[in-house]
């Protein structure tokens, strides 16, 4: 599913890039993205589990790290712009338009 505006989008089209709302589940056993998951509230995002722990930003530069990887980025692309302490964080991706192909496809088929 692409983006949907309002409160249920995972991802969407900005200036300069994408937002793309995640889950982070750090202190995992490895590094990887889950898909998409929904909270009781409908808001959805994308899961994505981390070895780090949740200390001094580990968590938030393994999950940058994680998603630049999966969408073909450099490291230096991705970040967490908001939510930093909390569970459900929002990233931005520096990118053009072109970032929308590589979004879908990490967030379809959930």
């Amino acid at each position: 599913m692409g983006p949907v505006m309002g409160p249920v989008w995972v991802w969407r089209i900005v200036a300069g890039g994408a937002e793309l709302r995640v889950r982070a589940q750090p202190g995992a056993s490895r590094d990887a993205v889950e898909g998409v998951g929904e909270d009781a509230a409908g808001q959805r995002f994308l899961k994505v589990r981390v070895r780090a722990i949740a200390e001094k930003g580990k968590a938030n530069a393994a999950i940058e790290q994680v998603l630049a990887k999966a969408l073909g980025v450099p490291k230096s692309a991705v970040s967490v712009e908001k939510g930093e302490t909390q569970r459900i964080k929002t990233v931005r991706i520096s990118a053009d338009a072109s970032i929308a192909a590589a979004l879908e496809a990490l967030t379809s088929g959930s």
